[in-house]
């Protein structure tokens, strides 16, 4: 099975060719464990967790290497110690259990290596003295900053000059910085702040550094795959780049880039001042299972931006509960799995996989639909009855096929006639059985509950 990425670093889809295929390799950024991981964090794992379930597949799973990271010192969770008077070794191993427990909840496998920076400072400092020795970075007043003019193809993964950058990114600017752009690889420690001794002074590492020290010592000066969010393509990704193949000029540090886009609610930018932000857990308490939380996720292409909307939400309980009642019990059929499946393999087409499955339904493959099910991680089947009883949302355009859709039809036709009177009439009839109209893009919908009888819509005028 020949898969095919989208490489940001060529801007292009490309044919995937491990450098060892018996040894697989990759790289994800993973969190900063000062808190909760909010909906948008959970993005990258449900991506690069597919694609690692499909890597596992095609290469075999004791010969791929998934590594995401922990970043357990940073500014944040200073802050967030002294705010709250707890220790920074008890906040950042509760935020990790709690990141990891939920992450699990949404179905994601663990990666088989999960560094912590603290556990590579050492690494870290070497790979800091390795820069200063080959006149790319340099120590000022206690920091150790790396020489963005050093580099000369530095902006390639972005497509950005260096120009662009100073202009448009919110650069710290220091006395002791050579140039605006050059970025800190190591920091000096105030006060009761923790530190490690360096040649360099008592101090801590910049955020940077951590991935590629980590990423080096665990999989090499090249690997095959470095993934994450698109808001990480600059400056992190790009600094990891130059630092990297500055300090291991023998590598080629990643050789295919991906990023997934970002990932609003309701059409908005999540943010905590427009009141739509929440995280995972947030959901999970609501009781909105975490394979619902995967499955809105994993209907959208990665590369596009993922609107999270309570009517996907309400889609995919109906549909998983369809799914669900259909294969408990049942044994997967996996000789299917490869023809479900194989959507994956261009550049991760989930919405062709959830197509696949849908005909699966409607044609009543329950064994191949469970081994679907089982392969993208979206629960187990005995759950099926959490979604029975669940209502539906029926639209003119697309989702299920009803028995109410005609008369949604006709609510529609009236509305486009301008005969605003009648379609009230019809909209106010239709709801005094039970149903709950709206107006969505390009038609209308309705949620309709799960034992809703249509017969009694019949001979409505």
């Amino acid at each position: 099975m020949t898969i095919q990425l989208y490489n940001t670093a060529t801007r292009s889809k490309q044919v995937f060719d491990p450098l060892d295929p018996t040894n697989v390799r990759m790289y994800v950024c993973g969190p900063t464990v000062y808190d909760r991981a909010h909906l948008g964090n959970a993005r990258p794992v449900v991506v690069f967790d597919v694609l690692y379930r499909l890597l596992r597949h095609v290469y075999g799973p004791d010969h791929v290497t998934y590594v995401r990271n922990f970043t357990d010192v940073d500014d944040k969770i200073i802050a967030r110690a002294r705010e709250t008077g707890v220790p920074i070794d008890r906040i950042t191993a509760e935020t990790t259990q709690w990141y990891l427990d939920d992450m699990a909840a949404i179905g994601a496998l663990e990666p088989d290596l999960m560094p912590r920076a603290t556990q590579h400072i050492g690494d870290m400092i070497a790979m800091i003295g390795v820069l200063i020795g080959r006149g790319h970075a340099y120590a000022a007043e206690g920091h150790v900053l790396f020489a963005v003019d050093s580099y000369a193809d530095y902006g390639a993964l972005s497509g950005r000059s260096v120009d662009d950058m100073i202009a448009g990114a919110r650069v710290e600017v220091a006395p002791y910085k050579r140039n605006p752009m050059d970025f800190v690889l190591w920091k000096p420690a105030q006060g009761d702040e923790p530190g490690w001794d360096s040649p360099w002074g008592r101090g801590r590492p910049g955020w940077h550094i951590e991935c590629s020290a980590m990423a080096h010592d665990l999989l090499g000066a090249t690997f095959d795959i470095h993934g994450g969010g698109n808001d990480l393509q600059f400056p992190h990704h790009e600094n990891e780049i130059a630092q990297s193949k500055c300090a291991h000029p023998e590598g080629g540090f990643a050789r295919y880039w991906l990023h997934n886009e970002m990932l609003q609610v309701e059409g908005r930018k999540m943010s905590k001042s427009l009141g739509n932000f929440f995280t995972v857990r947030d959901l999970l308490d609501q009781g909105v299972p975490g394979e619902v939380i995967r499955f809105v996720m994993l209907g959208t292409h990665y590369r596009k931006p993922m609107d999270w909307t309570e009517k996907k939400r309400v889609e995919a309980e109906y549909h998983l509960g369809r799914w669900f009642s259909m294969t408990e019990n049942v044994e997967p059929d996996l000789s299917s799995l490869d023809y479900i499946i194989s959507p994956l393999k261009d550049d991760l087409n989930t919405s062709g996989v959830f197509s696949r499955l849908h005909t699966l339904a409607q044609a009543g493959r329950a064994g191949a639909l469970r081994a679907g099910i089982d392969f993208l991680g979206l629960g187990t089947p005995e759950n099926a009855e959490w979604f029975q009883g669940k209502p539906i949302i029926v639209s003119t355009v697309g989702g299920p096929q009803h028995a109410v859709r005609p008369y949604l039809v006709e609510w529609n036709r009236l509305r486009e006639a301008r005969d605003f009177e009648a379609a009230d009439r019809y909209k106010s009839k239709l709801e005094a059985h039970g149903l709950k109209l709206s107006v969505s893009k390009g038609g209308v919908e309705a949620e309709v509950p799960a034992d809703f009888d249509p017969s009694k819509l019949e001979g409505l005028e």
